[in-house]
């Protein structure tokens, strides 16, 4: 359970070897997590995770193993990660998703399901999964990582973004159902991070850090805001961006 000052102690993360995932886990670690759930496709990848865990002050961690590409198998995971964290889980992490090749993957009926599926069907019968565990639980908390790709779609990246506008859309919803239930849903939209995902990308305006990332969504964490912008600045800059026309949006650099 939480501490006295509302601090998580058990935490789960599906999308265990996501760059951003593992930046906050950590950090809460350094605070006051001390058992974490790993949930992740690549063994090696999750031993590499728990290893940090542990190193940032973690005393019990678990891995679990799934495929986000498969989401029927969504809700069996989240059974298996609730059970390996040992009793009531304080937070959850939803860091799971693709970016996909746009220019490849548009004209791919299976590519694209390659995108679609981990970032927006599988996370979102996960959530499904884990909303009526929390809400018998009593108490709890899930950050999900969005994406400002969402926010307004582009030309670009249109399937991915796509996937994430439709789970950003879908986690607003499902915040609002958990008001009263003592469990509460946040969405963080980072705008570009340098991660491992985004290596050799051109950087996009406001472009930012893990540290960063890590520390704006931790702050936020405390906080009621059903959105967490990362950096906070985005929020005010797609203030003004969802006002463009149309003929004006898909002129702005890629």
């Amino acid at each position: 359970m939480q501490d006295a000052f509302g601090h998580p102690q058990r935490l789960v993360v599906l999308g265990g070897t996501s760059d951003i995932a593992r930046a906050i886990a950590a950090r809460l670690c350094g605070e006051r997590v001390r058992t974490v759930v790993l949930a992740g496709r690549s063994p090696s990848k999750l031993e590499a995770a728990a290893a940090e865990m542990r190193a940032a002050g973690a005393t019990a961690v678990e891995t679990v193993l799934f495929d986000a590409g498969e989401p029927a198998g969504a809700a069996d995971t989240v059974a298996s990660c609730l059970e390996a964290a040992g009793g009531p889980v304080d937070l959850v992490i939803v860091a799971v998703g693709a970016l996909g090749e746009q220019s490849l993957d548009e004209d791919d009926a299976s590519r694209t399901l390659e995108v679609i599926n981990p970032t927006y069907t599988w996370p979102v019968a996960a959530l499904a999964a884990l909303r009526g565990r929390l809400v018998a639980q009593g108490t709890g908390r899930v950050l999900v990582i969005s994406s400002v790709a969402g926010v307004r779609v582009r030309r670009v990246n249109y399937l991915m973004g796509g996937a994430k506008a439709g789970l950003d859309a879908t986690c607003v919803g499902m915040a609002e159902s958990l008001r009263g239930t003592g469990v509460a849903l946040q969405i963080l939209r980072p705008g570009f991070v340098r991660t491992k995902m985004t290596e050799g990308r051109d950087e996009a305006p406001f472009s930012t850090d893990l540290d960063a990332v890590a520390a704006t969504a931790v702050a936020g964490l405390s906080s009621d805001a059903t959105v967490i912008w990362s950096p906070p600045v985005l929020r005010a800059v797609f203030g003004v961006l969802t006002l463009l026309p149309q003929s004006l949006w898909r002129r702005l650099p890629g």
